[in-house]
């Protein structure tokens, strides 16, 4: 691993979980494993392609874990590592922040929430 340096911490945070997906991939996981399907349908703005490569970029940075069992058709899941769980307060709150950032500009959470288990 080359090293580097950062101007301030939060840069190696947003390296490992900053751009469009991968928080909410991330959050998905937080409430258990989840095939890629289970992923790519919760999530229909993501390409397949992009969804594949944000899972290996957190699995390389070892915050989940790619589980493939030994069975015909294959199946592969993805969970969070121990590692990975470590950043559920941080994830919790973005959350809270987009929720009270959304009631503060629109008024309404749920007129701009799509229902999903993590909306409630």
């Amino acid at each position: 691993m080359t090293k580097k340096k950062y101007n301030i911490s939060v840069e190696a945070t947003l390296e490992v979980i900053g751009g469009k997906w991968k928080c909410v991939i991330l959050c998905h996981l937080t409430h258990g494993k989840k095939r890629t399907s289970e992923l790519k349908r919760l999530m229909p703005g993501i390409t397949q392609k992009m969804l594949t490569q944000q899972l290996r970029e957190l699995e390389d940075d070892g915050i989940v874990n790619r589980i493939t069992y030994n069975q015909v058709p294959p199946k592969v899941e993805y969970e969070l590592t121990e590692y990975g769980l470590s950043l559920d307060s941080i994830l919790s709150a973005l959350c809270n922040w987009g929720e009270e950032h959304i009631i503060r500009i629109y008024g309404d959470k749920y007129s701009m929430l799509e229902e999903s288990v993590l909306n409630k």
